[in-house]
């Protein structure tokens, strides 16, 4: 995936005195209004039901059958799209966004981009160059949000590559890359020299559809950067200058069910690990090591905790302070729209860079997005109960509060 980030760093030291732990107790959600909360709960435990989440797609289609296209709509933009998407409209969005910043919280735009791998309706050079018109309103979408006053930071924006390109001759172009005599031909520099001169590229491991394949979606990825260009040329210089810069978005890894039979398919040895604890333990490691690597490092490495699991975040802001990177730096925190938000509001509240991944687009463009992510992330649906918990706590309070208030005459 394809990240457009722009992250500033602080050159302000860690904050005196000890480190006060953060509290994920839910108490962040009296900034939540009782319609929210509520919803929230409710889509929440419905993601959690596994056959909704198995068939999905099927029962949108039977609802539409069954109810009509403006009443299934109706309920889908009360329930999950409310819960997970900005909206529709640019108008939508900014309300969306001036929402979360008033939280603390950051926008990441995503573009809704959902796709069959290379099936027979969704290929073609039309279609890649439809996704890159969307992803180039995305651009300037993003950018007028950035004309919003925004004191808590800068919008991102989130990309697939695969949107501009065939998977298929992603994963071709991934193994040819190791082999020694294909090396040279595939090289970063030489794909970066045939997107910036738009001549014709010629690669001996390609037939003639997969080069004019790939030199179209170089020159559509080159349209989608361009608007970049003074950032990326002060990147250059910077890391002509000082060596390599290093960026990364850690994730726990939401592909595990595809991963495993994609190589139970193929022969070949599982990549994944093998049970949720060596996965925890892997990324714990993974994150100690960036951490310190930003701690060396400064502005030449940074990093994006990608995750909803509520100890990877202690780690995170427990090492921070203990290496000295300010909340506001280098290292900021990723987690999906409407989901996490008792972790997201209280980072959000401590003063961490905190984004909120953000869709956004028609019901017929994100519905069946949403879906895919759904199945994608079935663990992290399943292992939201603690979140409904403190939802129904949260509601459970207002709602005794409310009816044990004495009017003060």
């Amino acid at each position: 995936m394809l990240q457009t980030c722009r992250v500033f760093c602080s050159r302000a030291g860690p904050s005196p005195g000890s480190l006060q732990p953060l509290s994920f107790d839910g108490g962040a959600f009296h900034l939540k209004s009782t319609g929210e909360l509520t919803r929230a709960l409710l889509v929440l435990r419905l993601c959690a039901w596994p056959p909704l989440v198995t068939h999905g797609l099927a029962l949108q289609a039977w609802s539409q059958r069954l109810l009509g296209s403006r009443l299934s709509g109706a309920l889908l933009r009360a329930s999950i799209y409310g819960q997970f998407v900005a909206g529709e409209t640019p108008e939508e969005v900014r309300s969306c966004v001036l929402q979360l910043q008033n939280l603390g919280l950051r926008p990441l735009l995503a573009v809704p981009t959902e796709e069959e791998p290379d099936s027979a309706v969704k290929t073609g050079e039309a279609w890649y160059e439809g996704n890159l018109s969307a992803m180039l309103r995305c651009v300037d979408l993003s950018r007028g949000l950035l004309e919003t006053p925004d004191p808590t930071g800068n919008a991102l924006m989130q990309l697939k590559m695969t949107a501009l390109m065939s998977t298929r001759l992603c994963k071709q172009l991934t193994s040819w890359v190791r082999r020694p005599g294909d090396s040279l031909e595939l090289s970063p520099e030489r794909l970066a020299e045939a997107m910036d001169s738009g001549q014709d590229l010629r690669v001996s491991c390609l037939n003639t559809e997969q080069t004019r394949h790939l030199q179209a979606s170089l020159s559509r990825l080159h349209r989608v950067v361009q608007d970049t260009y003074e950032r990326l040329r002060r990147d250059a210089e910077a890391a002509d200058r000082a060596g390599l810069a290093f960026g990364v978005k850690l994730v726990r890894g939401a592909y595990l069910d595809k991963e495993r039979e994609t190589a139970r398919l193929q022969g070949t040895e599982d990549p994944t690990q093998p049970d949720y604890e060596a996965t925890s333990q892997s990324y714990s490691l993974c994150l100690e090591l960036m951490l310190t690597q930003v701690s060396h490092r400064g502005p030449m490495c940074h990093l994006m905790v990608a995750s909803h699991n509520e100890d990877s975040v202690h780690q995170a802001t427990k090492r921070m302070w203990e290496l000295g990177i300010p909340p506001d730096g280098p290292v900021c925190f990723g987690q999906l729209l409407g989901m996490c938000d008792h972790v997201s509001l209280a980072l959000g509240q401590a003063g961490y860079a905190v984004y909120k991944s953000i869709p956004y687009g028609s019901l017929e463009e994100v519905i069946p997005y949403l879906i895919r992510r759904a199945q994608e992330n079935r663990s992290v649906l399943r292992g939201a109960r603690r979140e409904q918990e403190l939802l129904s706590q949260e509601l459970r309070r207002r709602l005794l509060g409310r009816g044990l208030r004495v009017s003060p005459h």
